[in-house]
Protein backbone atom coordinates (compact mmCIF):
# COMPACT_ATOMS: atom_id res chain seq x y z
CA UNK A 1 0.00 0.00 0.00
CA UNK A 2 2.99 2.11 1.15
CA UNK A 3 4.80 1.58 -2.41
CA UNK A 4 1.89 2.41 -4.58
CA UNK A 5 1.04 5.75 -2.35
CA UNK A 6 4.88 6.39 -2.97
CA UNK A 7 4.58 5.86 -6.54
CA UNK A 8 2.19 8.07 -7.06
CA UNK A 9 3.23 10.78 -5.36
CA UNK A 10 6.43 10.41 -7.51
CA UNK A 11 4.56 10.56 -10.95
CA UNK A 12 2.62 13.71 -9.32
CA UNK A 13 6.19 15.51 -8.27
CA UNK A 14 7.54 14.94 -11.58
CA UNK A 15 4.54 16.00 -13.69
CA UNK A 16 4.83 19.08 -11.44
CA UNK A 17 8.27 19.28 -12.57
CA UNK A 18 7.95 19.01 -16.12
CA UNK A 19 4.76 21.64 -16.17
CA UNK A 20 6.96 23.89 -14.67
CA UNK A 21 10.03 23.66 -16.84
CA UNK A 22 7.79 24.03 -20.11
CA UNK A 23 5.69 27.00 -18.25
CA UNK A 24 9.68 28.35 -18.01
CA UNK A 25 10.64 27.28 -21.82
CA UNK A 26 7.34 28.93 -22.73
CA UNK A 27 7.84 32.20 -20.62
CA UNK A 28 11.45 32.58 -21.74
CA UNK A 29 10.29 31.87 -25.64
CA UNK A 30 7.63 35.12 -25.01
CA UNK A 31 10.37 37.13 -23.56
CA UNK A 32 12.85 36.60 -25.53
CA UNK A 33 9.88 37.22 -28.91
CA UNK A 34 8.99 40.33 -27.06
CA UNK A 35 12.44 41.69 -26.67
CA UNK A 36 13.37 40.84 -30.07
CA UNK A 37 10.57 43.17 -31.21
CA UNK A 38 10.96 45.83 -29.03
CA UNK A 39 14.68 46.01 -29.85
CA UNK A 40 14.82 45.24 -33.64
CA UNK A 41 11.54 46.90 -34.94
CA UNK A 42 10.64 45.64 -38.70
CA UNK A 43 11.18 48.31 -41.01
CA UNK A 44 8.38 49.46 -43.20
CA UNK A 45 7.66 47.97 -46.04
CA UNK A 46 8.16 49.91 -49.24
CA UNK A 47 5.50 50.21 -51.79
CA UNK A 48 5.91 47.58 -54.85
CA UNK A 49 7.72 49.05 -57.38
CA UNK A 50 9.68 51.57 -55.93
CA UNK A 51 12.85 52.11 -55.81
CA UNK A 52 14.95 52.60 -52.12
CA UNK A 53 17.36 55.38 -52.49
CA UNK A 54 19.31 55.77 -49.79
CA UNK A 55 19.59 59.52 -47.93
CA UNK A 56 23.63 59.40 -48.23
CA UNK A 57 23.07 58.80 -52.26
CA UNK A 58 20.50 61.75 -52.32
CA UNK A 59 23.31 63.75 -50.75
CA UNK A 60 26.14 62.89 -52.71
CA UNK A 61 25.01 63.25 -55.81
CA UNK A 62 22.22 65.07 -58.62
CA UNK A 63 19.69 63.25 -60.50
CA UNK A 64 21.47 61.72 -63.62
CA UNK A 65 18.26 63.08 -65.52
CA UNK A 66 18.79 67.02 -64.81
CA UNK A 67 21.06 67.84 -67.76
CA UNK A 68 19.04 66.18 -69.94
CA UNK A 69 15.79 67.66 -68.96
CA UNK A 70 17.83 71.02 -69.55
CA UNK A 71 18.91 70.32 -72.46
CA UNK A 72 15.61 69.17 -73.96
CA UNK A 73 14.27 72.59 -73.03
CA UNK A 74 16.27 74.12 -74.90
CA UNK A 75 14.53 75.99 -78.01
CA UNK A 76 16.08 76.31 -81.06
CA UNK A 77 15.95 79.48 -81.83
CA UNK A 78 18.08 80.07 -78.32
CA UNK A 79 20.66 77.84 -80.56
CA UNK A 80 20.70 80.28 -83.66
CA UNK A 81 19.74 83.44 -81.78
CA UNK A 82 22.29 86.65 -82.99
CA UNK A 83 23.84 88.99 -81.23
CA UNK A 84 22.48 92.47 -81.77
CA UNK A 85 25.67 94.56 -82.28
CA UNK A 86 25.96 98.57 -82.24
CA UNK A 87 28.30 101.18 -81.36
CA UNK A 88 27.70 104.63 -79.88
CA UNK A 89 30.28 107.70 -80.54
CA UNK A 90 31.13 110.98 -82.15
CA UNK A 91 30.50 110.98 -85.79
CA UNK A 92 32.55 112.96 -88.39
CA UNK A 93 32.04 114.11 -91.53
CA UNK A 94 34.09 114.75 -94.69
CA UNK A 95 34.05 116.04 -98.49
CA UNK A 96 35.42 119.05 -99.96
CA UNK A 97 38.91 118.18 -100.78
CA UNK A 98 38.21 114.25 -100.26
CA UNK A 99 35.58 114.26 -103.27
CA UNK A 100 36.99 112.29 -106.16
CA UNK A 101 39.65 110.16 -104.28
CA UNK A 102 39.94 106.28 -104.38
CA UNK A 103 38.39 104.83 -101.28
CA UNK A 104 39.49 101.90 -99.25
CA UNK A 105 37.62 99.76 -102.03
CA UNK A 106 38.52 101.22 -104.99
CA UNK A 107 35.53 103.30 -105.71
CA UNK A 108 35.50 107.28 -106.07
CA UNK A 109 34.35 108.69 -103.34
CA UNK A 110 31.32 110.83 -103.82
CA UNK A 111 30.63 113.67 -101.36
CA UNK A 112 26.58 113.25 -102.61
CA UNK A 113 26.42 109.67 -101.69
CA UNK A 114 25.06 107.84 -98.70
CA UNK A 115 28.40 106.49 -97.96
CA UNK A 116 30.46 106.30 -94.75
CA UNK A 117 34.14 105.10 -93.76
CA UNK A 118 34.96 103.05 -90.78
CA UNK A 119 37.62 101.63 -89.06
CA UNK A 120 36.37 97.36 -88.78
CA UNK A 121 33.33 97.09 -90.89
CA UNK A 122 33.23 95.04 -93.73
CA UNK A 123 33.50 96.58 -96.79
CA UNK A 124 30.55 96.82 -99.03
CA UNK A 125 28.44 96.70 -95.79
CA UNK A 126 25.42 98.88 -94.59
CA UNK A 127 24.88 100.07 -91.50
CA UNK A 128 22.29 101.78 -89.62
CA UNK A 129 23.41 105.48 -88.56
CA UNK A 130 21.16 107.12 -85.98
CA UNK A 131 21.70 110.90 -84.75
CA UNK A 132 20.89 110.51 -81.08
CA UNK A 133 20.53 114.38 -80.58
CA UNK A 134 17.71 114.51 -83.03
CA UNK A 135 16.62 110.97 -83.50
CA UNK A 136 16.94 111.12 -87.70
CA UNK A 137 18.21 107.93 -89.13
CA UNK A 138 19.90 106.75 -92.47
CA UNK A 139 20.97 103.68 -94.08
CA UNK A 140 24.85 104.00 -95.04
CA UNK A 141 27.01 101.87 -96.99
CA UNK A 142 30.80 101.52 -95.94
CA UNK A 143 33.43 101.95 -99.04
CA UNK A 144 35.89 103.57 -96.76
CA UNK A 145 38.35 103.54 -93.74
CA UNK A 146 38.61 106.03 -90.88
CA UNK A 147 38.01 108.35 -89.61
CA UNK A 148 41.77 109.34 -89.05
CA UNK A 149 41.28 110.55 -84.91
CA UNK A 150 41.03 107.59 -82.54
CA UNK A 151 38.13 108.95 -80.71
CA UNK A 152 35.85 109.53 -83.36
CA UNK A 153 33.84 105.77 -84.89
CA UNK A 154 32.39 106.88 -87.82
CA UNK A 155 33.50 109.51 -90.81
CA UNK A 156 30.45 110.31 -92.54
CA UNK A 157 30.05 111.32 -96.41
CA UNK A 158 29.19 115.28 -96.12
CA UNK A 159 25.20 114.82 -97.74
CA UNK A 160 24.42 112.18 -95.00
CA UNK A 161 25.74 114.31 -92.26
CA UNK A 162 23.60 117.05 -93.79
CA UNK A 163 20.48 114.53 -94.08
CA UNK A 164 21.16 113.85 -90.46
CA UNK A 165 21.59 117.32 -88.85
CA UNK A 166 25.24 116.99 -88.34
CA UNK A 167 27.01 120.28 -89.09
CA UNK A 168 29.90 119.43 -87.28
CA UNK A 169 30.44 116.48 -84.96
CA UNK A 170 27.76 114.14 -83.87
CA UNK A 171 26.91 112.03 -81.28
CA UNK A 172 25.13 108.77 -82.96
CA UNK A 173 24.47 104.83 -82.63
CA UNK A 174 25.78 102.19 -85.49
CA UNK A 175 24.16 99.25 -86.49
CA UNK A 176 24.34 96.50 -88.48
CA UNK A 177 21.70 96.16 -91.66
CA UNK A 178 20.80 93.95 -94.14
CA UNK A 179 20.65 94.41 -97.47
CA UNK A 180 16.88 93.46 -97.78
CA UNK A 181 15.78 95.61 -94.79
CA UNK A 182 12.58 96.99 -96.37
CA UNK A 183 13.32 100.59 -94.71
CA UNK A 184 16.67 100.20 -96.48
CA UNK A 185 15.14 99.22 -100.07
CA UNK A 186 12.40 102.53 -99.73
CA UNK A 187 15.67 104.62 -99.14
CA UNK A 188 17.08 103.66 -102.07
CA UNK A 189 14.30 104.04 -104.25
CA UNK A 190 13.68 107.47 -103.26
CA UNK A 191 17.14 108.49 -103.70
CA UNK A 192 16.82 107.15 -107.09
CA UNK A 193 16.61 110.56 -109.11
CA UNK A 194 14.83 110.68 -113.15
CA UNK A 195 17.17 111.92 -115.84
CA UNK A 196 15.93 115.01 -116.71
CA UNK A 197 18.84 115.47 -120.07
CA UNK A 198 16.71 112.40 -122.15
CA UNK A 199 13.26 113.56 -123.50
CA UNK A 200 10.28 111.51 -123.13
CA UNK A 201 9.64 109.78 -126.30
CA UNK A 202 6.55 110.77 -128.15
CA UNK A 203 3.58 108.47 -129.15
CA UNK A 204 2.96 108.45 -132.96
CA UNK A 205 -0.23 109.51 -133.61
CA UNK A 206 -0.69 111.91 -130.88
CA UNK A 207 -0.83 115.33 -130.83
CA UNK A 208 2.13 118.14 -131.77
Amino acid sequence: MKDSITLVDRIRRESNTRSKRVRAGLLAVALGTTVTVVASPPSPTAPKGADTVSPKSLLLKAPASSKAVSSATVSPETNTKKTHWYEIGTASWYGGSFNGRRTANGETFDMTAWTCAHRTLPLGSWVKVTNLHNHRSLFLRVNDRGPVAENFIVDLSHAAAMKLGIGGLGKVKIEQASATDPKLIDQLVASVKPRTDVPWPVAKGLGR
